[in-house]
């Protein structure tokens, strides 16, 4: 038995991409899932993503289609999507034609990452009409199709591209629908023994034959395909459908370290690291919820990047400009330093006036103050000997009358630097929803001005986040300013348990206990920790006192309180642990 010379370099190994041996498990989920079942609501939250709920078994699925570049895929999802209030165009053509449309079957085409969704619905005479949606997945050039299967014309897709950009197949309404450009290549599932002979022989002679699989085998990312010369090279070409056939049983698996996450639709063997201690491995019921824990957090901050670039640009300038009238009120401040010298000269001349005549440039006199010493002074020929000490007597009382006027203004601008560098810490944070809240805060406080809509009702702010310790206890975060002053100020009692990230920019967290158990106080610790500007760190210091004695000082802006009597706790910030905490024990 020949042993295979494997490439594993693990350092150059990239995140597992959804490719076609992982569409084709996928694929075997949502038909279990989905068939036969009833699409009963059809949503476009983003700009290349449809949400279509589908009830079967009197129960609801959320299925997500994504043709976003960086997070293509398809799965079962239980992530909440707001509904944008304006429908897109292409919402509404499957509105019109799929609404109330049963889900006939979901194919794969071969083993590449096109999945066919079949539906059968009645158009608006009641005849029955045969549709699919079409769904490729490849990267930027994603798209979401829907076809009319029996003339095979484009009714509608997401992404519409001009004939211009693309001459090989048309990608607008009334094309019709053809497929990308076929690459005749091996289906891995589908391989008859005599071709697995030809290809051990092949494999035998290859320098890199993980190089060789992808180039000849279809649908293979370059992890699966480093997985199953690995495993070949302990076995035999005997051992590929057994390899396979881990696909149709999956383990959804998650292989974390410090520098990057790995998903898989079972456990592979060549991103396992046995003695690595900052590795940890998460196993999955399903495949849709891998990729919800997998791409959650990860499309949520791509997104609230992209809602909130503006808000982000301007509160960068605003920062800019703070940054800089403080070096200018630094200048100033450091130019008060002179101060002393000035009033020192003005009385010199004034004490020895009798020396000075009009028309002089400088003059050298005794300081009384410091044993005599000679100070030259400079004069303008332009004064008499008075007007020049009254000269520097002014100088003098501009400058000290400023150091408190710019002390204080150093200590506003700091406050304002202080308050954005929070705001932008919250954005970090957020989720989509929470930037209306950071928004609308910023008109209030007079930093964006508020565009006027008629009979529009009184903004609303979010709720905070609510959180369940292991022992049931809630938990509540507030994800900025605004609900920070709400959930502290207005919500939580008195005697609940509040706790903060010490001296950085952070949520507002809220134990609903006065007595929280040791594990709860630590739990809700690393919430305050993960949701600060300190997430990252190693160490977290966390302040934990009762809700009574947090106050906010007259005139203070959203979300700043001060408080006393704390305790604190040291907490290494634990994602893993935020997410097994948003769901309820």
């Amino acid at each position: 038995m020949r042993h295979f010379p494997i490439l594993i370099l693990k350092g150059a190994i990239k995140n597992m991409s959804f490719d076609g041996a992982f569409t084709h498990a996928m694929v075997q989920e949502l038909k279990t899932a989905l068939t036969d079942g009833k699409l009963n609501k059809i949503q476009q939250p983003y700009d290349n993503e449809v949400i279509l709920t589908i009830r079967k078994n009197r129960k609801n699925h959320t299925l997500l289609l994504s043709a976003h570049p960086s997070y293509t895929r398809i799965q079962i999802t239980r992530v909440p999507y707001s509904n944008p209030p304006i429908p897109t165009k292409f919402v509404m053509s499957l509105r019109k034609y799929l609404d109330g449309a049963i889900v006939k079957s979901i194919q794969q085409q071969h083993n590449d990452r096109i999945i066919y969704f079949s539906f059968a619905s009645r158009n608006e005479l009641g005849d029955l009409q045969n549709l699919r949606l079409i769904v490729e997945l490849m990267g930027r050039h994603s798209n979401i199709f829907l076809v009319n299967e029996d003339s095979q014309k484009i009714i509608d897709l997401v992404r519409r591209i001009p004939q211009s950009q693309n001459s090989f197949r048309g990608l607008m309404p009334g094309d019709v629908y053809r497929q990308p450009p076929y690459q005749d290549k091996l289906d891995p599932f589908n391989i008859a023994a005599a071709q697995l002979d030809d290809f051990q022989a092949a494999l035998s002679q290859a320098e890199t034959p993980q190089k060789l699989i992808q180039q000849q085998v279809q649908g293979l990312g370059k992890d699966t395909a480093n997985e199953l010369v690995y495993q070949l090279s302990s076995n035999d070409i005997s051992y590929w459908p057994t390899f396979f056939d881990h696909f149709n049983h999956p383990k959804p698996t998650i292989v974390s370290d410090t520098k990057r996450s790995n998903f898989t639709a079972f456990p592979y063997d060549t991103l396992l690291k046995v003695d690595d201690q900052t590795q940890t491995v998460q196993y999955f019921d399903s495949l849709s919820e891998l990729l919800d824990s997998y791409y959650d957090q990860k499309a949520r901050r791509d997104r609230v990047k992209q809602q909130g670039s503006e808000l982000i640009h301007f509160i960068s300038l605003e920062l800019d400009k703070d940054k800089k009238k403080m070096t200018k009120l630094a200048k100033t401040l450091a130019q008060s330093d002179n101060a002393g010298e000035y009033r020192l000269k003005g009385e010199l001349l004034t004490t020895y006036l009798h020396q000075v005549t009009k028309g002089m440039t400088t003059i050298t006199l005794p300081n009384f103050y410091d044993n005599e010493k000679p100070v030259k002074i400079t004069l303008s020929n332009r004064l008499t000997p008075s007007e020049n000490a009254q000269k520097y007597f002014t100088r003098y009382q501009k400058l000290k009358n400023s150091v408190a006027f710019v002390t204080e203004q150093m200590k506003l601008t700091q406050a304002e630097i202080d308050y954005f560098e929070g705001i932008l810490a919250q954005i970090d944070i957020a989720e989509p929803q929470d930037l209306e809240d950071i928004k609308l805060e910023l008109q209030r406080e007079g930093y964006l001005h508020k565009k006027q809509k008629k009979q529009r009702k009184p903004a609303k702010i979010s709720k905070p986040e609510e959180f369940w310790a292991t022992d049931g206890t809630r938990i509540f975060v507030g994800k900025n300013n605004l609900q920070n002053d709400q959930l502290t100020l207005k919500k939580a009692r008195k005697t609940d348990t509040w706790l903060h990230a010490k001296n950085v920019p952070g949520s507002h967290v809220i134990i609903d206990s006065a007595t929280p158990s040791d594990q709860t106080l630590t739990e809700a610790g690393n919430l305050a920790a993960y949701f600060s500007k300190s997430r990252y760190s190693a160490s977290v210091p966390v302040d934990y006192v009762q809700v009574k004695k947090v106050h906010k000082p007259n005139g203070a802006k959203p979300g700043f309180v001060i408080y006393e009597g704390q305790k604190t706790l040291y907490i290494t910030p634990k994602e893993a642990l935020v997410t097994q905490l948003r769901q309820k024990p």
